[in-house]
This record gives C-alpha cells, sequence and structure tokens, in this order.
C-alpha cells in the first residue's frame, strides 16, 4: 500500500487531457478484516443477477433511444450536440454542475462526460429524467480531478 504523498504524486503525473478522458475515477480503500469477516455487518442484499437485470434494461433504453443513429448504441458514444438534448438538466442541477465545474475546474469535456454518466445513472435507476442524485452520483467519479485525492 502507498502512502498518500506516493500516490499525489503518481496521479499529478497523469496529464489532464487523458484524465478527461476517463469517465469514472474510483478511489478504492482497504477494507478492514473486521468488516471482513464479521457476521453481524449488515450489507444490502442485492443479487447479481437483480444487477444484470438493471444493467440489461437500461441498455435496452439506450437501445431505444440511439435506433435512428449509426454507430451510436449507448450514452459513451453519444455526440457532443446530442449530450444537451438528451442530458436535460433541471434548474437545480444545472447549478449543481455549474459549480462543481468551477470548483474542480473542470474542462468542457468533463462536463459532457459527467452528463453522459449521469444520463447512464437515471437509465439504471429506471428514470426518464437526469435527477440531481444522478448528477452528483456522476460528478462524485470525477474524484481524480479533486486536489485532495487520496490524502
Amino acid at each position: 500500500m502507498c502512502g498518500p504523498g506516493v500516490v499525489k504524486r503518481y496521479v499529478a503525473k497523469i496529464s489532464g487531457p487523458l484524465l478527461d478522458r476517463i469517465d469514472l475515477h474510483v478511489e478504492v480503500t482497504p477494507v478492514k478484516i473486521e468488516e471482513l469477516t464479521s457476521i453481524t455487518t449488515e450489507r444490502p442484499k442485492v443479487s447479481s443477477s437483480d444487477i444484470r437485470e438493471r444493467v440489461l434494461q437500461a441498455r435496452a433504453v439506450q437501445a431505444e433511444r440511439f435506433k435512428h443513429l449509426k454507430d451510436v448504441y449507448s450514452n459513451a458514444q453519444m455526440p457532443s450536440k446530442m449530450v444537451r438534448e438528451v442530458c436535460a438538466l433541471e434548474p437545480a442541477g444545472l447549478t449543481l454542475l455549474k459549480t462543481a465545474m468551477e470548483r474542480l475546474q473542470l474542462s468542457a469535456r468533463a462536463y459532457d462526460r459527467i452528463l453522459k454518466v449521469a444520463r447512464t445513472a437515471a437509465d439504471l435507476a429506471g428514470s426518464k429524467d437526469i435527477r440531481i442524485e444522478d448528477l452528483a452520483e456522476a460528478i462524485h467519479y470525477r474524484s481524480l480531478d479533486r486536489e485532495g485525492w487520496a490524502g
């Protein structure tokens, strides 16, 4: 396991344009042995088959959304012009995204990617619209853009 300083120096070597092309940045923290061995720890009971079904449903929604486009089958493949149309936000969502863009100093590419991830989160939740929690989740996945990452 690397210390926070080592991780920070390593992450700093990743160029901004390359980082912009990574949609999901997830920091995985070590799990304590007590949590792994405890039988009393309550964990949500979601089966793999339930998750698979949600993913298949979300993929079906996306297939329907893009059926008229050639070579576009998912939200990630959406052209930039289409992002504004398919990923429309309520005023509260626009405020949240604007604040995140300013505070995290994100690029235009990151803006589009956040919207695409938020649209996917909404699809997985079975929501027609992008909800504030879908947008917050997508912004959260930009953790490598944050200065305080890994310590």
